[in-house]
């Protein structure tokens, strides 16, 4: 792992992709919710992972399937020299994480595999009342092809990292889905480096904890990367479920692609503490370097009840007018009463009027799941969601 970065920030931030990184926690701050980046974080559900009094007293166990020729899968010490290829910490969690984890996994798909199944990890939680800090890297080398599948279970506090290193002409699907048990508080960030005609789809599902914060950070190294990021979300009474997206377009003809959508149903109850909350942001940043750039992103939020909130906000930042596209959409709205007296109307019952509207809802985003299995539970996942507000 490399061990230079700076010591101080920058006096002038000139754009989002200017971010202040280091492995050195005591580099950053104690952040604040005057800062723009944590501002719709609440501070006191995070146990002292943001100010440094989040003791390690436990560990993250990862459970690996699915491993064929061409895949391998390692526990390595922290002075391994591929950890930090996809990207160096910019908030002082992310570099807490970086300094408290003991070993490493690295899932590495060789140089051309071509993996036609799934490669699955489990990574269980420490526990109740535990904290713990973890790595994750996968790899895949040049011109090799796979799907890996990350589930995340089980209780406790976790303070995380997770890399994502794609080779020059790889196609790599990440897909993680959060099935957290009702206690769990996680921050994570995903770093991940693209190189020269590379491909990523990027999955993260977000279904369960208490408070989850995920920031996956894009990186073009070479010209021709492409990332497809497909997002879906369930909040419900007292969750809070965050996503701060940014892809940083440095380098030409690259091509982005973001698709969010999330479901929120709070208790009705009007205790403030039972809202459900979600949080997106979606930064993009196109330098002036970054010609002929194809980018989009898209969050949709549908509001189930009352006591539920959704915070969305799309940045676009341009510094070249020579890119193909650029757009950015977002929506937030309630439960479309003409939606269901339509389907009432043709002899639907309510409840499964419901149900159908938010399957539809999420289509999208679950028909470009590939893996067959995960989709089911996927589905299922959501049907059991709306079971809890009797929907």
């Amino acid at each position: 792992m490399a061990d230079s970065a700076s010591t101080a920030a920058p006096a002038v931030v000139v754009n989002k992709g200017e971010l202040f990184t280091s492995y050195d926690v005591e580099a950053f701050e104690v952040p604040s919710q005057r800062e723009e980046a944590w501002r719709f974080t609440p501070f006191r559900r995070l146990h002292g992972l943001h100010n440094g009094t989040a003791t390690p007293t436990g560990a993250t166990v990862v459970e690996t399937t699915g491993v064929t020729d061409g895949v391998t899968v390692e526990t390595v010490g922290r002075d391994d020299e591929r950890l930090g290829q996809g990207g160096i910490p910019f908030d002082r969690v992310s570099a807490q994480a970086w300094s408290s984890f003991e070993s490493a996994t690295v899932v590495t798909i060789g140089k051309e595999a071509q993996v036609a199944e799934p490669v699955f990890l489990t990574i269980d939680g420490p526990g109740v009342d535990q904290v713990a800090y973890s790595h994750l890297q996968i790899r895949a080398e040049a011109f090799s092809k796979a799907v890996v599948v990350v589930d995340q279970r089980g209780s406790g506090v976790i303070g995380e990292n997770v890399e994502i290193v794609v080779g020059d002409g790889a196609h790599l699907t990440v897909m993680n889905a959060h099935e957290w048990e009702d206690d769990v508080t996680h921050v994570t960030t995903h770093h991940i480096s693209l190189g020269r005609d590379s491909v990523l789809k990027h999955f993260a599902v977000s279904l369960g904890g208490h408070t989850v914060r995920l920031s996956p950070h894009v990186q073009y190294t070479a010209p021709g990367g492409d990332a497809e990021l497909w997002g879906l979300y369930f909040a419900d009474g007292g969750q809070h479920l965050e996503q701060r997206l940014l892809i940083d377009h440095s380098q030409p003809y690259c091509r982005s692609h973001v698709v969010y959508k999330g479901a929120l149903q709070g208790d009705e109850s009007g205790d403030k503490r039972k809202e459900a909350h979600t949080v997106w942001i979606g930064d993009v940043l196109i330098r002036p370097e970054a010609d002929d750039t194809d980018t989009y992103e898209l969050n949709r939020n549908l509001v189930l009840t009352d006591n539920a909130r959704a915070d969305s906000v799309p940045n676009l930042e341009i510094e070249t007018g020579e890119i193909v596209r650029a757009g950015h959409a977002s929506a937030t709205g309630r439960f479309d009463d003409e939606h269901l007296f339509y389907l009432q109307s043709r002899g639907i019952p309510e409840d499964q009027a419901r149900r159908l509207v938010v399957r539809g809802f999420f289509g999208e985003v679950l028909a470009k799941v590939p893996v067959q299995d995960l989709r089911d539970r996927l589905e299922a996942a959501i049907e059991a969601e709306l079971a809890i507000a009797g929907a």
